[in-house]
């Protein structure tokens, strides 16, 4: 479950990213597409650490 929520999150970076890219966006709705980029990166990051500390936990034990 947490793979699917992973790859979403940076599913949604990457479409933030390409509406980034476009030539006609405004600065303001660059911005707030930027605080939504950096959102979901944070969270994927999140995710990933978490998957890490689990890895760490099972080698552990």
């Amino acid at each position: 479950m947490a793979k699917i929520k992973f790859e979403t999150k940076l599913n949604n970076a990457k479409k933030t990213l390409e509406t980034l890219m476009s030539p006609e966006i405004t600065l303001e709705n660059s911005v707030k597409a930027y605080e939504s980029g950096m959102k979901e990166l944070q969270e994927a990051q999140k995710i990933l650490e978490d998957a890490k500390l689990k890895i760490l936990e099972i080698k552990a034990n």
